[in-house]
């Protein structure tokens, strides 16, 4: 199986459901590259459109507008059996009568290939697989993790230019799915094939994903990497959806070229943010839970409030800190030594490099 590099592309794809006013949009004129080679993940919540995006480019359904594009060619007229795409779906959608060897082959066998090709192509996919000496089980033999395995590589013999994986690993408990993501991120790469992946969750999307692309209600939310989306979300849906967020209110003192100075709690606090606001506007600065520290009260800088409640996570302690003004923050204190206690007062510094301010609309 030769490195695959495909480039897809979806131009002001849309799709809706349903008859004139109970009409409902499921995706709106979706535009995206995905990079080729690598693996894009879409990723919301139920219902924001991410299923509907695959099985456009599928074939499973037809856009009401726009356009599907692979490796430079518009395939919206193209049956899925034409397209050079393979799909692995949610439920592995084994043929229980069959053993794994026929599993695997079954693609095979309805392209007619010679049974010596269809062998060699199979024992090469359970090989990649790590399946090689399970050929002759029935899938009730096999582990779940096992199964989604078998459904994998029969995708996979079929050597498609691009594979598709829509939530592949919801039905694994906890422990497997990790392992899984692993497996598949692992096979992603050495294959080098255009990948792109379907969930909604987010730890399993910032893990797996070289690009992600958040959805919200039919419309592309953000995409970039984990990192990107994770650090600098640039609307208050993606920081909200994406971990736990801190929302804090406060106005804009001064932008010069190089950092933007915020009062927050009567506190003011450079932002390295140049020039996007003006003096006087209301913004929020958004902060994730693990960059913010306590620290003795006299360092300068330090945000006074009270412990109201704990939550030991094991490698951490969830803090919620409520403000003077009776708002609330979250503060996750890794790798602790000891509990503050409810009712304690503490003082809190936000890690000024890992801010990002949004205007409060």
């Amino acid at each position: 199986m030769e490195e695959k590099g495909i480039a897809v592309s979806l131009r002001q794809v849309t799709k809706s459901f349903g008859k004139r006013e109970a009409r409902v949009v499921a995706v709106n004129d979706f535009t995206f590259d995905f990079p080729p080679g690598r693996l894009t993940t879409l990723l919301g919540p139920s219902g924001c459109g991410k299923t509907t995006v695959l099985r456009c480019i599928a074939g499973f359904y037809e856009p009401d507008g726009g356009d599907v594009i692979i490796g430079g060619q518009r395939i919206n007229d193209l049956p899925p059996y034409e397209r050079p795409t393979g799909t692995v779906f949610q439920n592995y959608a084994l043929f229980p009568h069959m053993t794994v060897f026929e599993n695997v082959a079954y693609g095979l066998k309805v392209k007619k290939l010679p049974s010596r090709e269809i062998r060699e192509k199979v024992s090469r996919g359970l090989e990649l697989l790590q399946l090689s000496n399970m050929e002759n089980r029935n899938p009730n033999q096999l582990s779940g993790g096992q199964q989604q395995r078998v459904a994998i590589a029969r995708v996979l013999v079929n050597e498609p230019e691009v594979l598709l994986c829509d939530e592949p690993l919801s039905n694994l408990d906890a422990k497997l799915r990790v392992y899984m993501r692993g497996e598949i991120r692992a096979l992603q790469e050495r294959l080098g094939i255009t990948t792109i992946y379907v969930t909604h969750d987010q730890e399993e999307a910032m893990s797996l994903s070289d690009t992600i692309v958040i959805m919200n209600r039919g419309n592309i939310e953000q995409a970039g990497t984990a990192l990107e989306i994770y650090r600098q979300p640039q609307t208050s849906f993606v920081a909200e959806f994406i971990g736990s967020t801190n929302f804090l209110p406060g106005e804009v003192i001064e932008a010069t070229a190089h950092l933007t100075k915020v009062k927050v709690y009567g506190i003011v606090i450079p932002v390295p943010i140049p020039e996007r606001y003006k003096p006087g506007e209301r913004v929020l600065i958004v902060s994730r839970p693990e960059m913010i520290r306590f620290v003795e009260e006299e360092e300068k800088g330090g945000l006074p409030g009270k412990i109201k409640e704990l939550s030991f996570l094991g490698s951490l302690v969830r803090y919620t800190v409520e403000m003077e003004n009776g708002e609330r923050i979250t503060v996750d204190e890794h790798n602790p030594k000891r509990f503050r206690d409810r009712g304690t007062a503490v003082h809190l510094l936000l890690d000024e490099e890992a801010l990002h301010l949004q205007k409060i609309d």
